[in-house]
C-alpha cells in the first residue's frame, strides 16, 4: 500500500499547487505523510455529511474540490463545524486533500468533466492559460453540438444527465433558440460574459449567475443562459478525478480503492414554484 506522502505526489501531477489562483487554498489540511492510503472518497466539499461518509467507508483520504479553510483560520478548536471537521478527520486518521482552481484549468478539469457529462464535443479552453503551450488548459470549455438542439432541449438534458438538485436548470433566454456552440464552465461563471460571446457561443451552461450579470448578457445578446446548481455543475468532475486516480494506482501496483460520494451536499434541499411562473 502507498503511503500518503505517494499518493498526493500523484494527484499533484494532476493538479499542481502553485496552478491554482493566488487567492485559492489547495494542497494537503490534514494527514501524515508516513501513513498508508488503502482507500479514497472523492467529493465536492469538505462538510461533514461527506467525512462521515469517508468514515463509514474506512477511507484513508479524503480529496475535495472546495478548500476547507479558503479565508483562513485562527482555530481549529471543535467548537465551530470546521474545527469539527478537523477533529473528526485527525482522530479517525483520515487525510484531506483539495483541489480547487488548479482543477478547474487542468486537463482535463473540472469543464471537461462538465461537458463529457452532457455529451459535448470539447473544441478548446475558453480562457486559455498561457503557461500551455499546447492550449488544451484553462477555464471553461468550447464545446460544439454534432446535431443543433433547442435551448430546451438542451436545458433538458442537463438537468437529466447531472445530479438531481432543488433548483435544477434555470433557462434565460428563447427556449426554442437552436444552439450549435455552447461554453461550459463549472462553478460560478458569471464574470465570463465577454469571453462567451468572443467565442460565438449560442449557450453558456454554468452556475450562480447573479441577477444583473444575467440581466445585462441577456440585454447584450440573443446568447442564452443555463443556470445549474454550482455543485452539481462540479460533481462530474469527482467521477474523472477517480477515474484519473484510479489509474495511477494500476499502473504502480496500489490496488488502491478508489470511491465517488453521492452525498448531495448542494445547500438547496427544496424549491415551491411560484403558481403561474412560466416553465
Amino acid at each position: 500500500m502507498p503511503r500518503l506522502s505517494e499518493v498526493i505526489a500523484a494527484l499533484e501531477s494532476l493538479w499542481p499547487a502553485e496552478r491554482a489562483e493566488s487567492w485559492d487554498a489547495v494542497g494537503t489540511v490534514v494527514g501524515d505523510p508516513e501513513q498508508q492510503v488503502t482507500r479514497v472518497l472523492f467529493a465536492v466539499d469538505p462538510v461533514r455529511d461527506t467525512v462521515e461518509e469517508a468514515l463509514r467507508l474506512g477511507a484513508d483520504l479524503l480529496v475535495t474540490h472546495h478548500p476547507l479553510y479558503l479565508r483562513g483560520t485562527t482555530t481549529v478548536a471543535a467548537t465551530g463545524f470546521k474545527g469539527r471537521v478537523v477533529h473528526t478527520l485527525i482522530k479517525n486518521d483520515i487525510a484531506l486533500h483539495v483541489a480547487h482552481t488548479n482543477a478547474d484549468t487542468a486537463d482535463p478539469g473540472v469543464s471537461d468533466a462538465l461537458a463529457g457529462a452532457l455529451d459535448l464535443r470539447v473544441v478548446g479552453p475558453l480562457v486559455p492559460d498561457p503557461t500551455d503551450p499546447e492550449g488544451r488548459r484553462g477555464l471553461g470549455r468550447i464545446c460544439e453540438l454534432d446535431h443543433p438542439v433547442t435551448v430546451r432541449d438542451l436545458a433538458d438534458r442537463a438537468a437529466a444527465r447531472l445530479p438531481a438538485t432543488a433548483q435544477g436548470i434555470r433557462v434565460a433566454g428563447d427556449p426554442e433558440a437552436l444552439v450549435r456552440r455552447v461554453v461550459v464552465s463549472g462553478g460560478s461563471g458569471d464574470s465570463l460574459f465577454d469571453a462567451v460571446r468572443a467565442a460565438g457561443a449560442d449557450a453558456f451552461l454554468t452556475a450562480d449567475l447573479r441577477h444583473h450579470p444575467a440581466s445585462e448578457a441577456v440585454a447584450h445578446s440573443p446568447l442564452a443562459l443555463l443556470d445549474a446548481a454550482h455543485w452539481a455543475t462540479e460533481w462530474p468532475w469527482c467521477e474523472l478525478a477517480a477515474a484519473q486516480l484510479d489509474e495511477i494506482s494500476d499502473r504502480h501496483g496500489w490496488d488502491l480503492r478508489v470511491h465517488v460520494s453521492k452525498t448531495v451536499t448542494d445547500p438547496w434541499t427544496s424549491h415551491s414554484p411560484s403558481p403561474g411562473a412560466p416553465n
